[in-house]
C-alpha cells in the first residue's frame, strides 16, 4: 500500500472528473472565441498560485506540473489564437523553472547544462553580423534559440531532483489533460475526415487549420501518455476501457493528420518504455503486462484499419511514400535536401557556424523563400560548428552517465527517445521535446510502502 491514503475509487473518479473537464473545455475552446485568451491567462494565474502557495516539499512537483501543461497545450492554444504570442510557451517553461530554481536551487552536478547554454552565445553574436535587413534579428534568433534555452533551463532545474513514482505518473496524467481538449476540438473542427482528405499530403484541415507537424508530435505524446497509464494506471477493467478509449481516440486524430513524425515518435517511446518495464518487472508483473500489452495491439490495429477506412487507403499510401495515385515521391518531404544544406553549411563555416538563423538566411538570399530546419542536429552543426558538437555530446553523454550511477527512472529511455525522435522530424518548434529531455534527468524514487503490523495472538 503506497503512502497515497486517498481509496482507489476517489482517484479513478478523479481522473475520470479531469477527462470530462477537459473534454467540455475543449468543446467550449472550440464554440466561444472570445474565452480562448482568458482561458490561458487563467491556467497560468493558477499555476503560479499553486507554486507560490504549495508547502515547499510540494513546489517542485507544481513547477513541473505548471510546466508539463504548459507544453502540452502549447499546439492547442497557437492553433486557436489563445496563446499571447507564438513563442510563450518556451518562455513560461523558463519562467516556471526559474522560480522553481529560486525555491529549492539546483545541483551543482548539473553544470555541463550551464556550459551548454552558454555555448549557445557564439551563434547570436555571428547572426547579430550575418542576417538580412529582411529577416529581423530578434525575432528569428528568438526562434531557433527559445527551444534549445528551454531545455537548456528545464535541465538545470531537473537534473538530479527527486520525485517519486507516483508524482511522475501524476506528471504524465497532467500532461495528458490539455491533449484531451485539443483533441477534442479537432473532432468538432473537422468531423468528417472523407470529406477533407484528397491526397497524401500533411493534411491542415485534419489538424484544426494548423501546422500537421507540431499537432501531431502532441497527439503523439498523449498516445504515450494514455498507453502509460493503460499499463500502470488501470487498476480496473473500467478504467482499462476508459484508457483504451482515450488512446484510440487520441491516435487516431494523430494518423489522420497525415504528418508521420509525431506517430513515429510516440510508436519509438512507447517502445522503450515498454521495453525498461518489463525488464525491470518480477514474473507476476510481466504477465499483468503482457495482458495490457494485447489490448494495447488490439487498439493500434483496430485504430489503423479505421483510418485506413476514413482516408480511403491514402494513409498507408502516406506511410510508403505514394502520392494518391500510387506513385513514387519523395519519402523525407524535402527533409532530406533541408539535412543536406545545413551540413554543407558546416563544413563551409566549421569553427564557429553560420549563426543561429544563418541557414534561414541563406536559402532566402539564394532562393526568395524562408525555410526552416526542420532538423535540430544538423541545424546545431551549421548554426553553432564545432560548439555545435559539444552541445551535442553534451546533450547524449550527460543523461547516459546520471543514469549509469543507478537513475531508475522506469521513463528515462522513452522520455530521451521522444526528445531525439521529435528534433529529427520537427526541431524544437514546440516546447515539448525540451523539457521531456530534462524530465529524463529526474531521479525517480519507489513509493515507500507503509510497514504492516501485524497483531500478536493473545496468550490463553
Amino acid at each position: 500500500m503506497s503512502r497515497n491514503k486517498t481509496p482507489v475509487w476517489r482517484r479513478e473518479f478523479n481522473y475520470i472528473s479531469l477527462v470530462v473537464m477537459h473534454i467540455i473545455i475543449g468543446v467550449v475552446i472550440f464554440s466561444i472565441e472570445p474565452l480562448r485568451n482568458p482561458f490561458y491567462l487563467a491556467v497560468i494565474v493558477f499555476f503560479f498560485y499553486k507554486i507560490i502557495t504549495a508547502a515547499n516539499k510540494k513546489k517542485q512537483f507544481w513547477v513541473l506540473a505548471a510546466c508539463a501543461y504548459i507544453i502540452a497545450g502549447e499546439t492547442l492554444f497557437r492553433m486557436t489564437g489563445g496563446g499571447l504570442f507564438y513563442e510563450i510557451s518556451k518562455y513560461l517553461v523558463i519562467l516556471f523553472c526559474l522560480f522553481g530554481m529560486f525555491y529549492d536551487g539546483i545541483s551543482g552536478k548539473g553544470y555541463p547544462y550551464f556550459i551548454y547554454l552558454i555555448a549557445l552565445v557564439p551563434a547570436v553574436v555571428i547572426a547579430s553580423m550575418n542576417l538580412s535587413f529582411d529577416l529581423k534579428f530578434r525575432s528569428s534568433v528568438a526562434f531557433v534559440l527559445s527551444g534549445p534555452v528551454s531545455l537548456g533551463i528545464a535541465a538545470l532545474y531537473c537534473y538530479n531532483k527527486k520525485m517519486s513514482s507516483s508524482q511522475m505518473l501524476d506528471l504524465l496524467k497532467i500532461m495528458s489533460l490539455p491533449i484531451i481538449s485539443m483533441t477534442t476540438y479537432l473532432y468538432l473542427y473537422t468531423p468528417s475526415i472523407q470529406d477533407v482528405v484528397r491526397g497524401t499530403d500533411s493534411n491542415f484541415a485534419t489538424s484544426g487549420g494548423y501546422g500537421p507537424n507540431q499537432v501531431s508530435t502532441l497527439l503523439g505524446l498523449g498516445v504515450f501518455a494514455f498507453t502509460v497509464r493503460l499499463f500502470l494506471r488501470s487498476p480496473s477493467l473500467g478504467l482499462k476501457l476508459i484508457n483504451g478509449f482515450l488512446l484510440a481516440f487520441t491516435a487516431y486524430r494523430g494518423i489522420v493528420t497525415f504528418s508521420r513524425g509525431g506517430v513515429l515518435a510516440a510508436i519509438i517511446t512507447i517502445s522503450a518504455f515498454l521495453f525498461v518495464l518489463y525488464w525491470q518487472s518480477g514474473y507476476r508483473r510481466k504477465q499483468q503486462i503482457l495482458g495490457s500489452f494485447v489490448l494495447l495491439i488490439m487498439v493500434g490495429i483496430g485504430t489503423w484499419f479505421y483510418s485506413k477506412s476514413q482516408t480511403n487507403d491514402l494513409i498507408e499510401k502516406r506511410y510508403v511514400g505514394q502520392d494518391a495515385a500510387g506513385r513514387e515521391k519523395d519519402i523525407s518531404t524535402g527533409r532530406l535536401e533541408l539535412f543536406m544544406q545545413e551540413l554543407e553549411g558546416f563544413q563551409n563555416n566549421p569553427f564557429f557556424g553560420v549563426g543561429a538563423s544563418g541557414m534561414k538566411n541563406l536559402r532566402y538570399e539564394e532562393e526568395g523563400q524562408i525555410v526552416a530546419s526542420h532538423n535540430e542536429i544538423s541545424r546545431i552543426f551549421s548554426e553553432h560548428g564545432v560548439l555545435g558538437i559539444f552541445i551535442l555530446c553534451i546533450l547524449l553523454f550527460k543523461p547516459l552517465s546520471l543514469r549509469k550511477k543507478g537513475n531508475k527512472n522506469i521513463f528515462f529511455y522513452a522520455f530521451l527517445a521522444f526528445w531525439f525522435a521529435t528534433i529529427n522530424h520537427s526541431a524544437m518548434r514546440l516546447a515539448a521535446p525540451g523539457f521531456i529531455y530534462a524530465l529524463a534527468l529526474i531521479y525517480v524514487t519507489n513509493d515507500k510502502k507503509r510497514p504492516v503490523r501485524r497483531q500478536l495472538p493473545k496468550r490463553a
